[in-house]
Order: C-alpha cells, then sequence, then structure tokens
C-alpha cells in the first residue's frame, strides 16, 4: 500500500503515547493507488479527497461504526478517496506545534488541508473545541465564511448536528439524518465544483453552497440569519427565496439493501470497543421522554435474519475478532431475536467467537436468552430502569413494571448471574426526594431477591455484586422535556448525597456521574449561534478535550461564558412553549406538536393509568398518547406523528 512517508520521525513519534495512532497501515485501510498516481504525474487528481474526522483520539474513533460505516461507502465510489484523520493526544499535538508539523490523514500522510472535504462525526457536544484543534493544525481558517476558494469544504453529520447552532459558524455544511446516500450526493456536487475549476466557467464556492442546498437532508447555515430575542428565542431566516425553511433529515428505508462494511478497517493497536459489530436495526419502538436517541433515529427499520448472518460470517472472515457485538438501541426488542441468536451461535460454534449483547431490556429478558449468552461468554448484567419509583418511571415513559424487574432479576440470579449494574437519572422532572431514596430500596431489595434465590434453590451463591450508577437529567432538544430545566448544581449534589446516605450494604456500590460536565452539556445541547465566540475563546485559551474528566475546566468556560455577556442559567433555563427553540428549523420526523403532547402527558398520571388499565398487553410501547400500537408496522412508518 503506497503512502507519503509520516511528517514525523521515528524518535519523535517514540517521544509521545500509543505512537500507533498516528502511523496508520491497518488491515482493510484504502488507498486509491489510481488517485496517487495522478497527482505523481499531474500535480492534481480528478478524484475527490474526503478526509473523514473524528474528533477524539483513534481508540475512541475507531470504535465508532459511522466512521466504518461512510468509510466504507466513499470508498466503494470509483471518484472519491476517503481517508481518515483524529484529533492528536496532548503529548502529539505539542509535538505537532513545534515541528511546525500540520495534521495529516492515516491513509497518505496527506496534510488535511490538501483535501476537498473535511467532514467531520459528532456524536457528543463535549468534543466541540476539538474541531478547531483539528482545524488549527490544519492551518483551515475556523470561520466559514472566512474561507476562500482553496480551502476544503468543511462538513459534519452525527446525532449532535441536529443542533448544530453552537458550532453553526465553523460548518459550510451539515447533513442532518443517515448519510449512506446523502453524502454521495454531496461529493457528487463537490467533484463537479472542483472539475470546474480547470474549466473557463469555474463554480464559486457560493455557488456550490447554494447548489447543497437542493440536497434533502442538508443545512447551510451561511444561508440563514439569525436573531435572538429573550422573549420569542432564537429566530432564523434564509437569505433567499429558494433556500428552504425546513431541513428534513434522511433516513435510509431498507437497510437490507444498504452498503455495509463487512471488511471494516482493524485497528492495529486496542481501541475502546475492540471488537466487530452487526448492525441489527435503527430506532427504537419505546418511548422513553427524555432519550433523544429514541427520537431522532425513528423510524424502526430492521435488517433481515439472513443478511445478519451472511454480514457475520464476513465480519468473523475478514477481521479475526472474537467477539462480535450486536449493536442497535435495545437489541433484544429485534422482532426476530431468539432466530438470529440461534443462527449466529450455531455460524459460530467451534470458532471461539463470542456474541456481545448489549442493550437488552428489563422488560423483554429471558431465561432462554440468559442461557444462549452463557454458552458463549459470561459477563455482568447491565440493566437501566432510570427511575426508582413506578410513578416517576410512568412520567418518563420507561415501560418497565416493577414486576418485571424482579422476575428478569429472579431468572438471571437462577441461572447463576452475580454482577448487576442498575442505571439511573438524578434530576428527572417531577422527581422528589421519594423517588431518589426508592433508588438505594430497589437495589435493597434486589439484593435481597438475591439471597432469597440462594435459599430457595440450595444452590452456592457468589459474592454479590450491585452497582447503582447514576446520570444527571440533561434535557436534549427534540424529546418531549427540551423545554424542561435542569436541576441547579447544588440540587443535584443534595440529591446525590441523599442517595448515597441510603445505600448501606457493602453489596451495593454507588457510582455517579460528574456535575460540571453535565452543566456544561446542557449549555452546548440547547445553545444558540451566540455560543461559537464563546467556543472560540475557550479553545484558544486552551480549552479543549472536554469530554475528558481530568482535562475539563468547567471554571475557566464559566469565566469565557461570562465575559460574552451569557450565563449557564440562560441554556438550562426552562423553555417557554410559546418561544422559538433554536433548532425548530430542523424537522427529525416527529412533529413539535407531538413532543408537546407527550410533554403534558408526562404531568398526567391518570394518563399512564388509563393507558394500563386499557392496554391490549401487546408489548409494543404507545408512548403515552392513549393510542395502541399494536400494529408494529403502522407504528414504525408513523415514527411518532399519528
Amino acid at each position: 500500500m503506497r503512502q507519503n512517508p509520516l511528517p514525523l520521525s521515528r524518535a519523535d513519534l517514540m517521544k509521545v503515547e500509543s505512537p500507533a495512532r498516528y502511523v496508520g497501515g491497518e488491515v482493510n485501510a484504502v488507498v486509491k493507488e489510481e488517485m496517487l498516481e495522478e497527482l505523481e504525474k499531474t500535480g492534481r487528481t480528478s478524484f475527490l479527497r474526503f478526509a473523514f474526522c473524528f474528533p477524539d483520539i483513534y481508540e475512541i474513533g475507531m470504535s465508532n461504526l459511522a466512521l466504518q460505516i461512510l468509510y466504507h461507502v466513499m470508498n466503494e465510489d470509483p471518484h472519491i478517496a476517503c481517508e481518515r484523520a483524529f484529533s492528536p493526544w496532548l503529548d502529539m499535538d505539542a509535538l505537532m506545534r513545534e515541528k511546525n508539523v500540520k495534521l495529516y490523514s492515516l491513509e497518505t500522510k496527506t496534510p488535511l488541508d490538501q483535501f476537498d472535504v473535511l467532514g467531520f462525526t459528532l456524536g457528543y457536544e463535549m468534543c466541540y473545541t476539538n474541531v478547531l484543534q483539528m482545524l488549527d493544525l490544519s492551518g483551515i481558517p475556523f470561520y466559514s465564511k472566512n474561507r476562500g476558494e482553496n480551502d476544503p469544504i468543511i462538513c459534519c453529520g452525527g446525532p449532535v448536528a441536529y443542533n448544530i447552532e453552537p458550532m453553526a459558524d465553523f460548518f459550510d455544511i451539515v447533513m442532518m439524518g443517515e448519510g449512506e446516500e446523502m453524502i454521495l450526493e454531496f461529493c457528487e456536487k463537490v467533484r463537479e465544483y472542483k472539475l470546474s475549476k480547470e474549466t473557463d466557467h469555474p463554480m464559486t464556492r457560493a455557488e456550490l453552497l447554494r447548489a447543497c442546498d437542493e440536497i434533502e437532508g442538508i443545512y447551510v447555515p451561511s444561508l440563514y440569519e439569525c436573531s435572538y430575542n429573550h422573549e420569542i428565542g432564537a429566530h432564523l431566516r434564509p437569505k433567499y427565496e429558494d433556500v428552504k425553511t425546513m431541513i428534513k433529515k434522511r433516513i435510509i428505508k431498507d437497510l437490507d439493501k444498504v452498503t455495509y462494511p463487512t471488511d471494516p478497517v482493524v485497528s492495529n493497536m486496542r481501541v475502546v470497543h475492540d471488537r466487530t459489530y452487526l448492525e441489527v436495526f435503527r430506532g427504537c419502538i419505546r418511548g422513553c421522554r427524555f432519550c433523544q436517541a429514541g427520537f431522532v433515529y425513528r423510524p424502526v427499520r430492521e435488517k433481515s435474519v439472513d443478511v445478519l448472518c451472511e454480514q457475520g460470517r464476513q465480519l468473523e472472515k475478514n477481521t479475526g475478532y472474537d467477539e462480535m457485538g450486536l449493536l442497535s438501541l435495545s437489541t433484544s426488542d429485534y422482532t426476530k431475536f431468539p432466530e438470529l441468536a440461534e443462527n449466529l451461535l450455531e455460524t459460530f460454534e467451534g470458532h471461539h467467537t463470542s456474541l456481545s449483547l448489549p442493550s437488552l431490556r428489563l422488560d423483554s429478558f429471558s431465561l432462554d436468552l440468559m442461557e444462549k449468552v452463557q454458552s458463549t461468554r459470561k459477563s455482568g448484567l447491565t440493566f437501566a430502569p432510570e427511575a426508582g419509583t413506578q410513578r416517576l418511571r410512568d412520567v418518563i415513559n420507561k415501560n418497565i413494571r416493577e414486576e418485571d424487574i424482579f422476575s428478569s432479576l429472579r431468572l438471571a440470579f437462577q441461572g447463576g448471574w452475580s454482577t448487576v449494574k442498575l442505571y439511573f437519572m438524578l434530576g428527572l422532572p417531577t422527581e422528589t426526594d421519594e423517588d431518589v431514596i426508592a433508588i438505594a430500596d430497589l437495589a435493597s431489595r434486589i439484593e435481597k431477591l438475591y439471597f432469597d434465590v440462594g435459599r430457595e434453590t440450595g444452590q452456592r451463591m457468589r459474592r454479590l455484586d450491585i452497582t447503582v450508577s447514576t446520570s444527571l437529567f440533561i434535557p436534549k432538544p427534540f424529546t418531549p422535556f427540551q423545554w424542561e430545566k435542569q436541576d441547579s448544581k447544588e440540587e443535584l449534589i443534595r440529591k446525590q448525597k441523599l442517595l448515597k446516605d441510603h445505600i448501606r450494604s457493602r453489596n451495593i456500590h454507588y457510582a455517579w456521574h460528574d456535575f460540571d460536565s453535565s452543566v456544561w452539556e446542557v449549555v452546548l445541547a440547547r445553545g444558540d449561534r451566540r455560543l461559537a465566540p464563546v467556543l472560540l475563546e475557550g479553545y484558544q485559551k486552551g480549552l479543549f478535550y472536554d469530554a475528558w474528566d481530568d482535562h475539563f475546566k468547567f471554571n475557566q468556560w464559566l469565566e469565557v461564558l461570562t465575559s460574552h455577556g451569557l450565563s449557564v442559567d440562560d441554556f438550562a433555563r426552562a423553555f417557554s412553549e410559546e418561544e422559538t427553540l433554536p433548532w425548530d428549523h430542523v424537522s427529525v420526523g416527529v412533529t413539535k406538536k407531538f413532543l408537546l403532547s407527550e410533554r403534558h402527558h408526562a404531568y398526567k398520571e391518570e394518563t399512564t393509568a388509563s393507558c394500563r388499565e386499557n392496554c391490549a398487553g401487546c408489548g409494543v410501547a404507545c408512548f403515552g398518547v392513549g393510542e395502541c400500537f399494536a400494529n408494529r408496522d403502522a407504528m414504525a412508518k408513523e415514527g411518532g406523528e399519528s
């Protein structure tokens, strides 16, 4: 595989942590030899050169399925050469600045400013300033308005992009929704722009951006004017009459037919999720009112068992991994899950390849499934009741009954499991101290159940290990709780202490999420364009890698925010139902009217009580709207807009 020499010497690379992050050369990495030949002969290429950028370290980026999928999709196109780049860690960042070396791609070691497009995938708001780091190390102007005809087009996608407004001024193009088809349409436009430069009538950068606005799912921030008023909110207006007023997300309708990488790039070093993945389905049949993913990834679309099994065989053959994860928002909600599990286990029998089954729901856990998992590799169980009381679970529409929790765990304990992780959320709307204390009570009763099972069965029980973990509620865009306020830091600290004081058993351990990062995440998640200069100033003061707790400096961020006349409360406050939200120009397929109705239902316990009383018992969530979605296909098509 041909590539340029490393821009840093071996001696230099040996000075940094994990040099393997920066050398490339992995199994299944793609280098377009024809492109390199063109460059050698003429100094230019007709290929569209795309640098897929991940704003975090290599080990995290190489665990990202979106990267693998889109890298594969683009490199299948004979006119596109896609390469990868990641945020260099602090030691490498300092070394590159010292040696005056620009950030480069792993495949051909080409500086990023020589690519036609830099595409960032954004999965977490706390990575925003790492985008600025990668632009800075590439010598590319931060603001879209300051880039010229010879600068790369800077684009982004991913779940965070649904409210990109805090970063909108830095991106030329934003892609809303699933990218397999959209990114190829976009690349075709950019390639036309690139090739036109060799003609008598070259297309301008501004003309390219106007042309990209015609693609469904693409948002061009520079084509809109933004104003902010404390009473009416953030208001976005198109600058031109032919610019769309609503950006509608793209979805892939048939997952069986869409391209999927069965020969993904295999890292030369251990990464965070060091396994291969099968994507089982997209979307979620649940309607948890705090969960952004459950709404923005609708509707539900499944892959067939035959396609998944064939992809599984190819992945095992082409990667050499001994563990395969089944990926979705809720794996056990796959309608043919027993058949899929049996076929995959049969396929891998004798191959020393195990199945990893994340995202299992308490109310769909079965002894049969547990035995299948146990026959491969046994590990701890992870469940997410989210709230300690049934009242609060009804408020958030977490369709789990207490009897479901205990019947499922009884089966688990009978099957020999002794390690359980329970995930809860603090600060949920309507939460009381009784709800908080009930988390400790629930863990105590689970502990009692474990020893009761031992006495009933007469079996020798291993040491019990229950971990109670609490994250903090963040009102995310495109959820029924997007209008809610976040509890103050002081209130959240009080609730954590209250819970900690009520956990007294040595078998129960309490882990909690950092307050400061959750507060800052709210600012970024619900922010608008006023935050762009805040983020840039923060980065220029050395604030990046905020996703890493030991590098996040909340007090310094507060100082920068205050210096721009803003406060945390501007974004963590309760939003009025009448005001315009910063993301109202984006449609994820779930109407604002529906989200409002869900919010109102959350405060009416009698509604959920009525639903339970009249439930058809179909096992499919009705989202608390008083209608039975027993017809799953109809529910998937409507996606919440009925």
